[in-house]
């Protein structure tokens, strides 16, 4: 995510009007980084399997006329070869994280720096900076954390008891990250059901099926069925939880064998759609600097001269 930042604020030096806000400059700006930053991203990779993991070192060059989705397959793999089934998962997966309102962290960052009248690079470096958190954009790596701790310490996942009594013991800070947190479910907005969850599960069915991952599908569909009737027994309230996005990409980028190290770096690629939007919409229409107000809600205290402190 850092070499992603640096590569995108590089791009100012190669811009001959890189301050300019006018609606036509910053709509040719979002369109070259939006189409740029999937290499970006590919080629800071391989740089890294490289110089830390020891591993071959290949760089294709992009090709016309490839999808998004299609052209981060090629040039990920050495033999630059993929399924179109593969292209069109991953393409879901990237329109399905592209945005959801203005009020998530990274496309709030975009904004708030837009307010300023500050360069495009500066801005969407600033919304990949926020997503880096692990609060925000490191989410499916939980996920698949959570599943992998599931498989090893439930003897049988079809047995609902059984995952229900390790659930619980999740809740309750006595297994998995001990944070008692159940990860994949749960959203800040989307509270009866997330329909991006729901589509990308239909997608994802058949492909984990063929490929071996029958197993790992259905202890995510267990965690998104048992979750929300062992948070009623336990928390003995009203409120409801669905299952979110994150319960199934990780799962999804795992069969189509992308490296952990990407799944963040793969929601910028999505949501950088979302930043450059919001950050023209704030040009447009905003025009006025963000300042927000704090309150200091402390009692007052006398002052100390700095020799009695």
């Amino acid at each position: 995510m850092n070499k992603m930042q640096r590569s995108v604020l590089a791009m100012y030096g190669y811009d001959e009007t890189p301050d300019e806000t006018s609606l036509e400059n910053v709509m040719r700006q979002s369109v070259a980084l939006i189409s740029q930053l999937p290499t970006m991203m590919i080629y800071a990779y391989q740089t890294k399997v490289h110089t830390f993991d020891h591993g071959s070192l290949f760089f294709h060059h992009p090709k016309a006329g490839l999808s998004t989705a299609q052209h981060i397959l090629a040039i990920s793999r050495a033999d630059e070869s993929y399924t179109e089934e593969e292209a069109h998962l991953l393409d879901i997966c990237l329109c399905l994280h592209m945005d959801h309102g203005g009020g998530n962290n990274s496309t709030f960052a975009s904004r708030v720096l837009s307010s300023t009248g500050t360069d495009t690079y500066s801005a969407i470096s600033a919304a990949i900076g926020s997503l880096k958190g692990p609060k925000h954009g490191g989410a499916n790596h939980k996920v698949l954390n959570q599943l992998h701790d599931i498989l090893e310490n439930v003897d049988d996942v079809y047995d609902d008891e059984k995952l229900k009594d390790y659930l619980r013991k999740l809740i309750h800070k006595e297994a998995g990250d001990k944070t008692g947190l159940i990860y994949g479910m749960g959203h800040a907005v989307y509270t009866l059901s997330d329909p991006r969850a729901q589509i990308l599960k239909k997608e994802l069915e058949p492909i984990a099926n063929a490929n071996g991952y029958a197993k790992e599908f259905h202890v995510l569909q267990s965690i998104e069925k048992l979750t929300p009737i062992i948070f009623e027994e336990e928390k003995q309230g009203s409120k409801k939880v669905c299952a979110n996005i994150d319960l199934y990409s990780g799962l999804v980028y795992q069969i189509l064998g992308i490296s952990e190290d990407l799944f963040t770096p793969l929601f910028a690629i999505a949501r950088i759609t979302g930043w450059c939007a919001h950050r023209i919409e704030e040009l447009e229409f905003a025009n006025r600097i963000m300042r927000p107000a704090y309150k200091c809600i402390e009692n007052l205290k006398e002052y100390k001269d700095i020799d009695e402190r």
